[in-house]
């Protein structure tokens, strides 16, 4: 079983996650990782906090001359800005404790966190809360982009549209990615773009936030991942409960999702052919992939939507929870947008559940017994042989 967890608040002193069930002698480049985590701090809309940290991780256990060993990866990355919050974020007592965060923010964890937890600070809630905790989670899909690749599965992302602003370019083949990262809104199309710039420099001085859509895209995928025989082994529903798990994530859809209700059934399936040379192959992808719970061998293809992030600088009524008083709600240091950010966590996440889908399908305490259990399979499917 392949499994990772996290531990770390926002202004801690770091971010630190653990993963488990990696085989050994997998090659891992820890560059590689570190150009995920500098991805996810781009993008236009990012706040002040991207200006101090240079996020890199550390590998702390589990590989040995960039081979993994088959026991527990640890990863570490420090929060710079933890040099600021000693005392506010202190793990040990001390004489005299820092004003308490009183006045929830309307769409933040703040308040159902507090009444759940029994606290008296939402600072003890929203550390935790914190889109900051995705670092951790990028550096983890870092790992796992690079078993992947041992496979020839490649993820991409692209932001489809920020606020009402929409790209119309098609993300269309792994070639594309480099030219969607270097965008400062992560989207092919240059002239929307430039309209969701502006869009997000009007958002930023009237004080507001601005949400979006992405959607991530998979190639490679072989037929046969996730399964149909029980509800948590539908890679789609894995797919979407991951996705679901990034902050402010509000919408998840599989392929053409939602459009599909409105059309008529022999609109909405992917026919099936067969070549001797290729296999059983679809000349559409309505699907997104997946049929079933288990992938087809289409690109896997999932859309999001996010909605504004809740700290605003004009802020929303709320209620000190003390004394009861109708108050603003707190400001913290935020982005105006997160978009393009959340499309790389959910490349992360997305290429997670994948990389526990090939392990569970392939096995292997080693790459080599994983490749080479992939390469039989894939040569009776590629012949169209069921056995």
């Amino acid at each position: 079983m392949l499994r990772f967890l996290t531990a770390g608040e926002s202004h801690g002193p770091g971010l630190i996650a653990i993963i488990e069930g990696l085989p050994a002698n997998l090659s891992i480049n820890t560059n590689l990782i570190n150009q995920e985590l500098a991805q996810r701090q781009q993008g236009a809309g990012r706040g002040g906090r991207m200006k101090i940290e240079l996020d890199q991780v550390k590998i702390l256990s589990g590989v040995r001359f960039g081979l993994t060993l088959g026991s527990p990866v640890s990863l570490l990355i420090e929060n710079k800005d933890w040099a600021n919050w000693t005392t506010v974020m202190s793990s040990d007592p001390i004489p005299v404790e820092p004003t308490r965060l009183l006045e929830p923010r309307p769409g933040h964890a703040d308040l159902p966190g507090v009444l759940k937890y029994g606290q008296r600070d939402c600072r003890n809630i929203l550390e935790r809360a914190s889109a900051r905790e995705t670092a951790a989670r990028v550096a983890v899909g870092g790992v796992a982009k690079q078993l992947l690749a041992q496979f020839g599965i490649t993820v991409g992302s692209q932001v489809k549209s920020i606020g009402d602003i929409t790209a119309v370019a098609c993300l269309c083949n792994p070639d594309q990615i480099s030219d969607v990262r270097l965008s400062p809104v992560h989207t092919l199309d240059e002239e929307a773009a430039k309209r969701m710039v502006e869009h997000i420099d009007q958002a930023r001085a009237a004080g507001e936030s601005l949400g979006g859509v992405f959607e991530v895209v998979v190639w490679g995928v072989p037929v046969g991942l996730g399964s149909h025989v029980h509800w948590d082994r539908r890679l789609d529903a894995q797919l979407s409960a991951v996705i679901m798990s990034i902050p402010a994530i509000k919408g998840v859809e599989v392929g053409d999702g939602f459009a599909l209700a409105e059309r008529l059934g022999s609109a909405a399936h992917d026919a099936i052919y067969y070549a001797p040379e290729q296999g059983f192959y679809r000349r559409t992808n309505y699907a997104g992939g997946i049929e079933g719970g288990i992938s087809n061998g289409m690109p896997i293809r999932i859309t999001a939507a996010m909605k504004p992030i809740p700290t605003l600088m004009t802020p929303l009524p709320s209620v000190q929870i003390e004394t009861k008083e109708v108050v603003e709600a707190a400001r913290e240091r935020s982005d105006v947008c997160a978009v393009p950010a959340a499309a790389i966590v959910a490349e992360a996440m997305v290429s997670w559940v994948l990389a526990g889908a090939i392990l569970e399908k392939f096995g292997g305490d080693n790459i080599q017994e994983t490749l080479a259990a992939f390469a039989r399979y894939h040569k009776e499917v590629s012949a169209g042989d069921p056995n």
